[in-house]
């Protein structure tokens, strides 16, 4: 009697119900999709799509060729930006481009050569370049313009001064990290050592310069500039050995750049000030 009673009892008793799990919201079409492209890195088509959906749309243009526009647009971003960061590492003094350089200025510089330099056929071929004129002249511009123009052409650019690097070179020296900076040097497609000749340099940096240029022999592009003369290195590098070496291998793949004549700065600030002068009235 017990027994059917508790059966009964558990029979009659309501079912407890399970508890509701709400179901997971699904994101949009336009929330997946942008972030599969960050996912992909590929931040043009994100900022784009829509706006040439729309513009495929009015010209009634298939789908091909509007995934064929977002790409060319991705593809030109991203050349944009790997200019960008190709010329923040180039570490240049300041930007200056070929089209600024006034070659009239300078009739002694050979502008055909210079065009054909900025075509930048020389770095792939791994041949230097030597600027020598006199102070002032526009050697500097030069060596940024064709920097310039080779990291807008996808290479590797490292701009510095004589005196600069040397003094790098004797600091990684000092702390143990040479071997490792001659590396990184090594691996730019084009180095440019901007005035050499205005600092004497000491017999240790003299070496480890000489080391650096003569490691990109044939192995990389070097462009040089410099305020002296071939036969006045030695008063640079203390020695006509080593300076017979540097030369040897500088020379063998060449293409130098004269600019002699009076310095084209004085010239413009003597200019400046006249004009500065004119445009004062006289006092009665």
């Amino acid at each position: 009697m017990e027994a059917t009673s508790l059966t009964s009892a558990v029979e009659q008793t309501a079912p407890i119900p399970s508890p509701q799990v709400p179901s997971p919201q699904v994101p949009s079409p336009q929330v997946l999709l942008e972030h599969y492209l960050k996912l992909l890195r590929l931040p043009t088509f994100g900022r784009e799509y829509d706006k040439v959906a729309q513009q495929c749309a009015q010209e009634d243009v298939d789908h091909p060729r509007y995934l064929l526009r977002l790409c060319e647009l991705e593809l030109l971003d991203r050349e944009r930006r790997a200019t960008e960061r190709r010329i923040r590492a180039a570490r240049f003094s300041v930007l200056k481009s070929l089209d600024s350089f006034d070659f009239l200025a300078i009739p002694s510089l050979n502008k055909a050569l210079v065009l054909e330099l900025a075509r930048c056929e020389y770095i792939g071929r791994k041949e230097n370049v030597l600027a020598l004129g006199n102070s002032g002249t526009g050697k500097t511009h030069v060596a940024l313009g064709l920097g310039l123009a080779a990291c807008q052409q996808g290479y590797g650019v490292r701009f510095t001064t004589a005196a600069s690097l040397v003094h790098e070179l004797v600091e990684a020296k000092d702390e143990k990290r040479l071997l490792r900076f001659q590396k990184q040097l090594a691996k730019q497609e084009l180095l440019i050592v901007d005035e050499l000749g205005f600092v004497p340099l000491s017999k240790t940096g003299a070496e480890l310069l000489f080391e650096v240029l003569s490691q990109r022999y044939e192995r990389g592009a070097t462009f040089i500039t410099s305020n002296l003369p071939f036969n006045e290195w030695t008063e640079i590098l203390g020695s006509e050995r080593l300076t017979g070496a540097l030369l040897d291998r500088l020379t063998h793949h060449v293409h130098i750049l004269e600019l002699n004549g009076p310095s084209y700065r004085l010239k413009e600030s003597k200019k400046s000030k006249d004009l500065a002068s004119k445009k004062v009235s006289p006092v009665a």
